[in-house]
């Protein structure tokens, strides 16, 4: 083989590797898009004047990061669970727990 059909096949090969990897890459960009939607002009607004009432003073935000986590309904269930168990006694366990008959087991 001589040096220039080399640099040619070379060319081609990391050509082809470039054409794989965007069409990866666009992709990966397509599922971002999907996973971490833009932030809409009003939600900045809403976000800002919350941060204001807050604060007592105009703030200026910076960045917003939008969360996908499941904090906020982890808090939501055990703040429900919890005024549940305070309601009925069941918090501090000073009521013993009764016991309900099952069903057909009396």
């Amino acid at each position: 083989m001589t040096q220039t059909s080399q640099t040619t096949d070379t060319v081609a090969e990391l050509s082809a590797l470039v054409a794989e990897l965007s069409a990866r890459l666009r992709s990966l960009e397509d599922q971002a898009a999907l996973w971490h939607p833009e932030v809409s002009e009003e939600v900045l607004l809403a976000i800002s004047a919350a941060c204001a009432a807050y604060l007592g003073k105009r703030a200026t935000i910076k960045q917003v990061h939008l969360r996908r986590g499941s904090g906020w309904a982890s808090q939501g269930r055990a703040a429900a669970q919890q005024s549940h168990a305070e309601l009925h006694g069941y918090g501090d366990r000073q009521a013993p727990l009764t016991q309900i008959p099952r069903r057909g087991t009396t």
